[in-house]
């Protein structure tokens, strides 16, 4: 099966930043589309930044200027930087990857377990 695990999740004071990464493994022909998003507990769920196969970025209006996505194709992962952080960006960040895992099949949608983001004031 394909995997997504994902790092660099914890702690951090308002103001400060922290860098995710989301790494795809498992059998895969080609990756269409990597990303991030976010469910605060009593909010619905929200894009955070993505990244397609063609390098188009998304980012959701309340982090951009604050967050950048950026790849690694050779080893399949993407980065989340996430800068001046702030205490309403506390949530759990779910990495989700749009996939092939053979080629001439349609893509299929994998999502990661979520890493926990906590800000303090």
């Amino acid at each position: 099966q394909v995997q997504l695990v994902e790092s660099g999740g914890g702690l951090v004071q308002a103001g400060g930043s922290l860098r995710l990464s989301c790494a795809a493994s498992g059998s895969i022909f080609s990756i269409s589309a990597m990303g991030w998003y976010r469910q605060a507990p009593g909010n619905q769920r929200k894009l955070v930044a993505r990244i397609t196969k063609d390098g188009v970025l998304n980012y959701g209006d309340s982090v951009k200027g604050r967050f950048t996505i950026s790849r690694d194709n050779a080893n399949n992962t993407v980065y989340l930087q996430m800068n001046s952080l702030k205490p309403e960006d506390t949530s759990v960040y779910i990495c989700h990857a749009r996939l092939r895992r053979v080629a001439w099949t349609y893509d299929t949608e994998y999502w990661g377990q979520g890493t926990q983001v906590t800000v303090s004031s």
